[in-house]
C-alpha cells in the first residue's frame, strides 16, 4: 500500500509540474515569443526550397 501511495505522490507532483510549465508559457506567451525569435531562420530556410513554377 505504501508503494502504490509514493507512485501515486510522484505521479502528482509531475502532473501540477507540468501544469506550472504550461501556464507559465501560456501566461508569458513564450511560445509566439519563440516563434518570433526563429522566424528569420525560418526564412532563410524557407527561401532555400527549390520550386517548381510551371504552370
Amino acid at each position: 500500500m505504501t508503494v502504490f501511495l509514493h507512485v501515486l505522490k510522484i505521479v502528482a507532483i509531475v502532473i501540477v509540474a507540468l501544469f506550472a510549465l504550461t501556464f507559465t508559457v501560456y501566461f508569458f506567451n513564450l511560445d509566439m515569443k519563440l516563434t518570433a525569435a526563429i522566424y528569420p531562420w525560418l526564412d532563410k530556410q524557407y527561401d532555400k526550397v527549390k520550386r517548381d513554377q510551371h504552370l
